[in-house]
């Protein structure tokens, strides 16, 4: 089979077809959060952390894949499937148009042009807020409560330009929050417990993988750098270790990507101008260690 007939091959979705490992996963992530919700009591907190953390953090990964037009392809099915909010915190449509713009974003990493940026353009207490979290302790462990108040922020400022907007997103989302505080609350876990034995522990899996997938010095458009080996973390994050395959084919299935990646391992390694051998490797280099100065070169050119 060709390279062109493999990627075509790839675009299953594009025929029509439903992409049954990815609603396999969607079934097992969404079982697994009821269980694991309703019968809490009978693990120890330290499971309870391990397995609740995976699942939310998992939970992210599918929705990545849904508002990339996965697993089906009525994006009002994608949609349903991913928008359930079980980190609570960030509205699915405020995180597909963000996702999407950092796509086709064409400076990727500059702040101006590119809303998942972690890079700043200035000095003050934005500079100070993103050095925090510079090196991959501080990415995970003060990431989380300052992505919260960043959103808090961005959104206090879109309701002035766009009510509209910030309406059609966040209405379903408080409703679908409704809806799981009720279901925390009744099975005696409760909203505190949840966020702190599983939604904190979730987040800072999400913030571990994003943590060194950019960089602005890197060649290439998408200046995607890429985890060789993503291991157990490979599966969680559904293959996006594979960061800059997936910038060069962002509409192929997460478990199509390493077929891809090895297909045209040459020209996206030296694409990718950054390679990690594994997560670990990461985590020993960057845990007490900034991964980059946060400046962006822009910025400081200006």
């Amino acid at each position: 089979m060709s390279d062109e007939q493999a990627d075509r091959e790839g675009r299953g979705w594009a025929r029509g077809a439903v992409e049954w490992p990815t609603v396999a996963l969607a079934a097992l992530i969404y079982v697994g959060w009821l269980a694991l919700t309703r019968w809490h009591a009978l693990l120890p907190w330290p499971v309870l952390m391990v397995a609740g953390g995976w699942l939310v953090a998992w939970h992210g990964s599918l929705q990545h894949e849904t508002i990339h037009g996965h697993p089906t392809r009525w994006a009002a099915v994608n949609a349903a499937i991913g928008a359930v909010p079980l980190a609570l915190w960030l509205p699915y449509g405020v995180y597909r148009d963000s996702h999407r713009a950092h796509h086709r974003s064409p400076h990727i990493t500059d702040p101006r042009h590119d809303p998942e940026s972690r890079y700043v353009a200035g000095t003050g207490l934005p500079r100070a807020l993103a050095a925090a979290q510079a090196t991959l302790l501080g990415r995970l462990v003060l990431g989380p409560p300052l992505a919260v108040l960043a959103l808090v922020i961005d959104e206090a400022r879109r309701v002035r330009r766009a009510p509209a907007a910030v309406l059609r997103d966040w209405a379903p989302h408080l409703a679908a929050v409704a809806l799981l505080v009720a279901w925390l609350e009744w099975t005696g876990l409760g909203v505190a417990r949840y966020v702190l034995l599983m939604v904190y522990p979730g987040f800072a899996l999400t913030l571990l993988r994003s943590f060194a997938e950019h960089r602005a010095d890197l060649p290439g458009p998408s200046r995607a750098a890429t985890v060789a080996r993503g291991g157990v973390l490979g599966l969680l994050y559904l293959n996006n270790h594979l960061h800059t395959a997936h910038h060069d084919r962002p509409e192929l299935a997460w478990y199509r990507l390493p077929a891809y990646q090895r297909r045209h391992a040459a020209r996206l390694e030296a694409q990718a101008g950054q390679i990690h051998r594994s997560y670990g490797e990461i985590v020993r280099r960057f845990a007490l260690r900034a991964h980059d100065r946060l400046v962006h070169p822009a910025a400081a050119r200006r």
